[in-house]
């Protein structure tokens, strides 16, 4: 395992490994700086599969707090699939969990209201944060994310996203501070973010 300190993160170099503690997020830019932020890489998630599949990686990987890894070698993946058959499916059943979360912002994207986006962003990540925690996010989940992450990840203004997280906190929904996110009213956030269930995760394997 691998101890990363934020400002010191080479993600771009790195081609497969597991984020054990920390949070990151893959992205995109335009030509002209404009990023949209595909998904946030929370402890479990298994991150470089896209980049293996191509020539050049197609997204940037960017650290939001420090970070411990597990890297595997570039012809690991291939490896794991022909000599343990069950991890290679627990690898295939991360990339398809991580499809569905990019699937889930896409929705967010193109049909989703502002309040609804957030919502929806502020419930999945508190969901996903919790099931990793022993006390299952009892006292709140570490929310590293700023504001305008939170934009780039939505496709919204810095402004519409201020706004908005005001909005649904003077609504009793939620709380941020001191790096850490809370939620007041669980249920009124499901039902605003229109989520299919509750938005529980499942359970995952780790590689």
């Amino acid at each position: 395992m691998t101890e990363i300190p934020c400002s010191q993160c080479p993600l771009r170099a790195l081609p497969l490994f597991t984020l054990f503690t920390g949070w990151a997020f893959r992205f995109k830019t335009l030509s002209d700086g404009r990023r949209q932020i595909l998904n946030f890489l929370l402890p479990g998630d298994f991150i470089g599969v896209q980049q293996k599949m191509a020539e050049a990686s197609p997204h940037g990987v960017d650290a939001l707090s420090d970070l411990s890894l597990c890297t595997f070698q570039r012809d690991a993946l291939w490896a794991l699939h022909r000599a343990a058959p069950s991890i290679g499916f627990d690898i295939t059943w991360l990339a398809a969990h991580e499809e569905s979360l990019v699937d889930d912002n896409l929705l967010s994207v193109g049909r989703r209201s502002a309040e609804e986006r957030i919502a929806t962003l502020l419930i999945l990540l508190f969901k996903r944060a919790a099931a990793v925690m022993p006390q299952g996010g009892a006292d709140g989940v570490p929310f590293p994310l700023t504001q305008q992450h939170i934009a780039d990840g939505l496709g919204l203004s810095l402004v519409h996203t201020n706004k908005t997280l005001r909005k649904l906190e003077r609504r009793g929904l939620h709380h941020i501070e001191g790096g850490r996110l809370y939620l007041r009213d669980t249920r009124a956030l499901v039902r605003l973010a229109d989520l299919y269930g509750d938005g529980k995760p499942s359970p995952r394997p780790l590689i």
